[in-house]
């Protein structure tokens, strides 16, 4: 036998290379938490509530409401705590938008869309500023956002003196029915706000996780300084996204005037805390350097769905909070388990 065929028969077959399953992925994904959660909920809620009532088409068009004009915020701050940052003063330019839109209205002063476009120049100012005073001046976030929202809250109550303004005479102008018009078909109640936050979370979705701009985010909130020495621009990129998380604020809580006809100073009192919980629990990380669109919307019905049940199964609503905690402890737990895991390559 020749040197050339004994080589050749005694040569080791390759080595398989080791993939992972379709269900191994699906489980390693930070959404896989969130998913599972919520459908437990949705079950345990259907269950437990009267007649089944947690899942009647006049509860969920209920839900939908108020559910999808949080996501708004919540789709934004996606994107910034990504980048490594975070807004506090979220819940006081919520309410101090529809503020501002409804004085320069019922005054007189200008009309609906004029009032709106303002409001939402006044938001990107204040993003603007949170974004300068934490990329310039080194500010952490945590600090600049909550002095803002003491300011804007503030500054909603004085050009108020703590009395909602007037809404409820808008509501055949074509504006406000573009942002809330509603739909109806039996006890089913759909709002145009529901079509805007899809619309929204296909666009983020795609920002983050298909474009150069989405590269720069996760860059930023990975390693700022390693994302700098290759060229990102990461001051510029965290100030837009400042922005952005302000003006989305803004038009949540414009819509939400609008629905509900009312525009209170107080309004989006303590928002800020909920938002950021949809965010992290949907498997966003605070630290930055990892974000999900798709994990933001599941935590943020995760959430909503929460609070609607226990109030329907008799739980008491002031217990709402206990159940939150809980929740989010148990998916950072479960995400420092999967992290292990996918660190240990299992």
């Amino acid at each position: 036998m020749s040197a050339t065929m004994l080589e050749t028969t005694t040569e080791s077959p390759p080595e398989p290379v080791q993939t992972k399953s379709l269900l191994q992925r699906f489980i390693s994904r930070p959404e896989f938490g969130p998913f599972v959660l919520l459908v437990a909920e949705i079950i345990i809620f259907t269950l437990l509530s009267p007649d089944g009532s947690f899942i009647s088409v006049l509860n969920i068009s209920n839900t939908l409401a108020f559910t999808v004009e949080l996501g708004f915020i919540a789709l934004a701050m996606t994107l910034l705590m990504t980048s490594g940052e975070i807004d506090l003063s979220v819940g006081s330019v919520f309410g101090f938008s529809a503020v501002i839109m409804w004085t320069i209205y019922n005054s007189g002063a200008a009309s609906l869309e004029v009032g709106f476009i303002i409001a939402l120049a006044l938001a990107a100012l204040i993003g603007f500023v949170n974004g300068w005073f934490v990329t310039k001046l080194k500010i952490p976030s945590f600090l600049v956002t909550l002095g803002m929202l003491l300011i804007v809250r503030g500054t909603a109550l004085f050009i108020t003196d703590g009395f909602p303004q007037r809404t409820w005479e808008a509501g055949d102008l074509w504006l406000a029915n573009l942002i809330v018009g509603d739909f109806r078909s039996g006890d089913l109640r759909v709002y145009m706000t529901l079509f805007w936050f899809i619309l929204f979370a296909a666009v983020f979705g795609y920002v983050l996780t298909q474009t150069k701009a989405g590269n720069w985010i996760f860059a930023s909130g990975g390693n700022a300084s390693a994302a700098k020495a290759r060229g990102v621009r990461v001051s510029r990129t965290k100030i837009s996204l400042f922005i952005l998380t302000a003006v989305m604020a803004g038009f949540a809580g414009i819509a939400s005037s609008i629905r509900t006809s009312a525009a209170n100073p107080n309004s989006g009192t303590g928002y800020e805390l909920e938002v950021i919980a949809m965010v992290v629990i949907g498997g966003t990380a605070l630290t930055g350097g990892r974000g999900t669109i798709i994990g933001t919307v599941l935590g943020m019905f995760i959430l909503r769905l929460m609070r609607n049940g226990i109030v329907m199964i008799g739980v008491p609503a002031l217990a709402y909070n206990i159940f939150i905690g809980a929740i989010i402890l148990g998916m950072m737990a479960l995400y420092a388990w999967l992290e292990r895991r996918h660190n240990a390559g299992t």
